[in-house]
């Protein structure tokens, strides 16, 4: 499958490509989260500054934002670029970054997603299915050999590892490392996993996804996705796609990302530790029927898990002895922790998941909690008190 694409956005790619030669020499990605993205000519800001501007003065190659960029956006790119081993687009959503990467189907390809999907990514396939533009295949994230058999068919196989909200880590080294149709595409949702645990570029990937509404602005104040490659070809075409459809970040969004990427490291091991206490804490407890948690033995893919991350992540779903009444009622007992979706923020959050349409596919007690940097004994205690 030949990607379309504008000469003129190769050009700009081989003209306009920022690489910062510091971050080489850096063995750590906590070091890169903290280097990357700065401007280092004396006289420069030493944070990247937030530009709020459509428009430039002619001459210096930067015109309009919407085709050029903007300093701001483009230290997020860098900083994720840096991350992932690759190179960084940056966009108004995490779903308008996914509609950028199903953008590059053809009409009449097969697109390939996990069973266990963030809806929004289920939606937008279902979307397109209806429209006679793809047809969609769903498969178990654990179920390799279906994948490996369907990389040989598939114009596009989206994976999500660990998948939301069950938490199914798929064998993405086995499954990069498949046959493939000629011009087909890997994407891998790497937003659970953070690139600090995974990197889906390395594995094999063509894509690697995620929503920056998440673990990189880390704040719960913004909305942006990121979607890094390797390929030239590939980065202009999601590049030209961003251009077409107007799906740019906003200045305030992609400075407040740059600032909540500095920390993600140190919120992620605290949030990570916080979770694996939890985890173990409900999988012993008589109110709760399954704990599902990648670093528990206990977990399905586990052992993938073991492999394949550098951690376990922050996300732990458990179903409520009691049913979905249950369930309800520990949302609406926990104090510290905040009863509302999204997830990868500070603040510990839940939720039920079948309770939300689309998604009522999932057991009904089952509860998604979003550990957050508390104090793992205030958590416990909040927890453990709303638990029936």
């Amino acid at each position: 499958m030949a990607i379309p694409i504008d000469p003129n956005a190769l050009q700009w790619v081989a003209m306009n490509t920022r690489k910062d030669p510091h971050l080489d020499a850096l063995a750590s990605l906590e070091s890169r989260l903290v280097a990357a993205g700065r401007d280092r000519r004396p006289g420069s800001p030493l944070n990247a500054p937030l530009v709020p501007a459509s428009n430039f003065v002619l001459g210096a190659g930067r015109a309009y934002a919407r085709d050029d960029g903007t300093p701001t956006w483009e230290a997020l790119e860098e900083i994720v670029g840096a991350l992932e081993g690759g190179r960084t687009v940056a966009f108004a959503s995490g779903m308008a970054g996914a509609a950028a990467v199903f953008d590059q189907l053809p009409a009449g390809s097969q697109l390939v997603i996990p069973d266990d999907c963030y809806q929004g990514v289920a939606g937008l396939a279902e979307s397109g299915r209806r429209k006679g533009i793809w047809s969609v295949r769903r498969l178990p994230a654990d179920d390799t050999g279906a994948w490996i058999q369907a990389a040989t068919q598939s114009d596009l196989l989206w994976l999500e590892s660990p998948s939301n909200p069950l938490l199914v880590v798929a064998d993405l080294r086995a499954i990069c490392a498949a046959p493939r149709k000629p011009g087909a595409l890997l994407a891998v949702d790497n937003t659970f996993a953070t690139s600090l645990n995974q990197r889906p570029l390395d594995l094999g990937a063509d894509l690697s996804f995620q929503s920056a509404t998440k673990f990189i602005g880390g704040h719960s104040d913004l909305l942006a996705g990121v979607i890094s490659v390797r390929r030239d070809d590939l980065y202009a075409a999601v590049r030209e796609s961003r251009h077409l459809q107007g799906a740019t970040p906003g200045a305030l969004e992609s400075f407040l990302a740059v600032r909540g990427a500095r920390t993600m490291a140190l919120r992620l091991e605290r949030a990570q530790a916080n979770a694996m206490i939890l985890a173990e804490r409900l999988h012993a407890h008589p109110g709760v029927v399954r704990t599902r948690y990648p670093g528990l033995p206990s977990h399905p893919t586990h052992a993938v898990a073991r492999a394949q991350l550098l951690g376990y992540g922050t996300i732990v779903s458990f179903d409520v002895r009691g049913g979905a009444a249950a369930a309800d009622a520990v949302c609406s007992r926990v104090r510290l922790i905040q009863h509302a979706t999204s997830l990868g923020a500070v603040e510990s959050t839940i939720e039920r998941r079948a309770g939300i349409p689309g998604q009522e596919h999932l057991p009904p007690s089952l509860l998604r909690l979003s550990v957050g940097i508390e104090h793992v004994d205030d958590l416990w205690a909040d927890l453990g008190g709303a638990l029936p």
